[in-house]
């Protein structure tokens, strides 16, 4: 019988984990910025800016958790989370090409500061470095969840961008697009946790479905934020995503609840592209109609799903935190 789902009393902070996990964190920052070295002076300058803003580092950190379900965290298993890292931020570099970001995480971004041809090299630099770095890994099983995971990226990235030229998405293809755009290495950060050190096959597809659901309550959340976060504190603009016609859950749910005449005309205003003052109607329009309560509860529901998955394991100090990390993922305000 399933174990009832804990509650984390006090909101999880990302600083808890960061301290938990300060020695492996430490060893992953070294041998990142290690991986990332080359002999080109302009390429290891803008490596330089692009590693000191390093993030939450999400991905290591739920990496780490999941691999300590079963051991230590060894080598091989850092090397794994960097190989996932080098993905993300390779991925991101050219979203800020693509959507001609001017900033992220509060800093002006590599297309900002040295222009969209070095962004653009870079990142394929820095995605050069990840396939290296699993071929480095000399693990068969461990190349194909990489690489079936990069595939079922840029698959996300491609519907993401059809959907913003047509602006025709329903809740179902939202879920399936952010499945693929960042579920997906969510996911291998839990399976490869596992591989690396001890878990079984069975441990490994009950990790890696616990990633991908939390993944997709991870993107949710990050979407709802989008509309209530604060600026200061989040790091990106508000209303960023709607301003570059990108169509989330609580915008949908919104459409879907209005009347088709009301629908319409938000879908035209965003179509014609927005001013400063039309978010604030844009996000009135969302919270009337309950869009952020109703993207919230969702996201919500695919943890404690994720979270059910593991009630099977051994109640240990490891599991607690696994657990904990998933609500502050769904639960942060940044």
């Amino acid at each position: 019988m399933d174990r009832d789902l804990p509650r984390i009393k006090d909101r999880p902070t990302l600083e808890k984990f960061h301290k938990i996990l300060a020695s492996e964190l430490e060893q992953f920052d070294r041998e990142y910025r290690e991986t990332l070295r080359s002999d080109v002076f302009l390429v290891d300058q803008v490596i330089s800016y692009l590693v000191q803003r390093k993030g939450k580092r999400i991905r290591p950190i739920l990496t780490f958790l999941a691999a300590k379900l079963f051991g230590d965290v060894s080598l091989r298993c850092i090397k794994a989370a960097i190989v996932v890292e080098l993905l993300h931020v390779a991925t991101l570099v050219h979203d800020d090409v693509v959507d001609e970001a001017p900033v992220r995480r509060g800093f002006p971004t590599i297309n900002n500061v040295w222009r969209n041809k070095v962004a653009v090299l870079v990142g394929d630099y820095v995605l050069a470095k990840s396939l290296t770095g699993m071929l480095d890994l000399r693990d068969l099983a461990v190349f194909d969840v990489l690489s079936g995971t990069a595939k079922r990226m840029s698959r996300g990235e491609l519907l993401q961008i059809a959907k913003v030229r047509k602006l025709d998405i329903t809740e179902d293809v939202y879920l399936d697009m952010i499945a693929d755009k960042t579920a997906s290495l969510l996911s291998a950060c839990c399976e490869l946790g596992a591989m690396t050190t001890d878990g079984q096959s069975r441990d490994r597809e009950i990790l890696r479905t616990f990633g991908e659901k939390v993944g997709i309550a991870f993107q949710i959340r990050d979407d709802v934020l989008d509309f209530v976060g604060v600026q200061s504190l989040f790091g990106k603009q508000i209303g960023r995503d709607v301003r570059e016609q990108k169509i989330t859950l609580p915008l949908i749910h919104a459409f879907q609840q209005a009347d088709s005449s009301e629908s319409k005309d938000v879908l035209r205003q965003i179509k014609r592209g927005l001013t400063r003052g039309d978010i604030g109607k844009i996000v009135e329009f969302v919270t009337r109609y309950r869009g952020i309560e109703y993207a919230d509860d969702l996201a919500r529901r695919y943890a404690d799903e994720a979270k059910r998955l593991l009630s099977g394991f051994p109640p240990t100090p490891s599991l607690e935190l696994l657990l904990e990390f998933s609500d502050y993922l769904v639960s942060r305000n940044k």
